[in-house]
């Protein structure tokens, strides 16, 4: 079963038997809870009624007071309360003498006459106490169930004088319960299916949060930033991008040191070949050409470690090490200046370079100065003698457009997405191999300066673009 599943079955099962066990416990007070407002108003209505009946008990007028009291009992109040239509009295008052016999009964038929003495209303409020009862009117019906509320008659000098008992029929009290707890079960049910929802939606955030987190750590490319969450899971996020990333270091540095091992080879190869015929009596001319050699194959293999030395110190940055005014033009001028020597000796021409424009930028000039090295050494190893290398340089939106384009012979297609990555190289014109840490340099200060480097066929020949924004941050 799936996680989501499971956590949102694990939902709906503790919502629903929460809710449950709730309503259970709501609606068990419902009832008991309305018999007791019903019973609080009785009790205020019988001392009422005790009170103005206590002067027609002692002169014995009870005629009077029984047409009125009936006349109660038959108003019809037309009165809405609430959601509740009330057009009937459903009240039954009676009134017993100190003995607890009827003198007066609503009820129809009447009681008057009978020996109320031993119902627990008439009972305990004549010992003065609270007297209070409820009594089916039919055996074994629930229906019939009456609540009477007794209270004192009390003459004038406070003496027991008889009793007034107010009673309503429990049924009456239905409606009421019956609407009170079906608003209850409607709301514990919306709540219940809004708490399920919300629940939803929950699960569902939490599972496509970590399906985010499962695909970023399984199929996101090589420097991809973590995806950006809040609380436990975004630190969860940047703990496992962290780990990520040290993984994928300790896989580039495998690839590195196999691929180091393999250009070492060479002119470690080709040093101890040239040694070992050193040490062996040889014509001077021979001797002279394996010693070359030896120096050759030396300076490489320092022109390698360098290369590795500074490559290694620009990935530990996240930044440009310095930030200064600078002018790309004039560093363009600068490379260029430095490898006079090597184009006059194979005839080659510059096109573009008296029309650069000035184009001021901030960043490291160590940095982009080794950049730009690269670059104009790659395009100068690949130039055939006597041909011309251009150059231009605009504006593009903020940031400047540097175009170098040699016309050699070009790239395969199929490498030209891996041109600047660390060991691989295409075979120069005169059959030397180079390490590829050139153009990695070059596309390492490239993105330190918010910038992108770009490999394209020129037929004949390889254009590179380089972007730098005219200010980096």
């Amino acid at each position: 079963m799936h996680l989501g599943l499971r956590v949102l079955l694990a939902f709906f099962l503790l919502c629903g038997l929460t809710a449950y066990a709730l309503l259970r416990v709501v609606l068990g007070e419902v009832k008991p809870a309305v018999r007791e407002v019903v019973e609080e108003s009785l009790v205020e209505t019988a001392h009422l009624v005790a009170v103005l009946s206590a002067d027609a008990l002692q002169q014995g007028q009870l005629q009077g007071l029984e047409q009125r009291l009936l006349e109660l009992t038959q108003r019809q109040p037309q009165a809405q309360i609430w959601a509740l239509h009330k057009n009937q009295l459903v009240l039954r008052i009676y009134l017993t003498d100190a003995q607890g016999k009827v003198l007066l009964d609503t009820a129809r038929p009447s009681a008057v006459g009978q020996d109320y003495s031993q119902w627990n209303d008439v009972l305990r409020t004549l010992r003065g106490q609270y007297g209070a009862r409820a009594s089916r009117q039919l055996p074994d019906d629930e229906a019939s169930l009456v609540l009477q509320v007794a209270a004192p008659i009390r003459n004038a000098a406070g003496a027991l004088i008889g009793v007034a008992s107010v009673g309503r029929p429990v049924a009456s009290l239905e409606p009421l319960i019956l609407r009170t707890e079906g608003r209850i079960w409607w709301i514990g049910v919306g709540l219940v299916g809004a708490a399920l929802l919300l629940g939803s939606l929950v699960t569902g955030w939490l599972i496509w949060t970590l399906r985010r987190l499962r695909d970023h750590a399984l199929h996101a490319p090589v420097g991809a930033p973590a995806p950006r969450l809040q609380g436990e899971l975004g630190q969860l996020a940047r703990a496992m991008d962290a780990m990520r990333l040290r993984l994928e270091g300790r896989s580039q540095w495998e690839q590195r040191v196999r691929a180091l091992t393999h250009e070492l080879k060479s002119p470690i190869t080709a040093l101890r070949g040239a040694g070992e015929l050193l040490q062996e009596e040889l014509p001077a001319p021979d001797r002279e050409r394996f010693a070359q050699q030896v120096v050759e194959q030396s300076e490489r293999l320092q022109a390698l470690v360098e290369r590795l030395l500074e490559l290694s110190k620009l990935e530990a940055q996240s930044e440009p090490a310095r930030q200064e005014p600078l002018r790309l033009d004039e560093l363009l001028r600068a490379a260029v200046r430095h490898e006079a020597d090597r184009c006059s000796q194979r005839g080659l021409h510059w096109q573009g370079l008296e029309q650069l424009p000035a184009a001021p930028l901030r960043g490291d000039a160590e940095a982009l100065s080794l950049l730009l090295a690269n670059l104009i050494g790659n395009a100068i190893d690949f130039a055939p003698p006597g041909s011309t290398l251009e150059l231009e340089l605009q504006p593009q939106g903020r940031a400047w457009l540097f175009s170098l384009r040699d016309h050699g012979p070009g790239v395969p297609e199929a490498a030209l997405a891996r041109l600047g990555e660390q060991f691989f190289s295409t075979t120069r014109p005169d059959g030397r191999k180079g390490s590829g840490l050139g153009l990695a340099l070059a596309r390492q200060v490239a993105a330190l300066h918010g910038g992108s480097l770009q490999f394209e066929n020129a037929a004949p020949g390889l254009r590179v673009r380089l972007t730098l924004p005219s200010q980096t941050p």
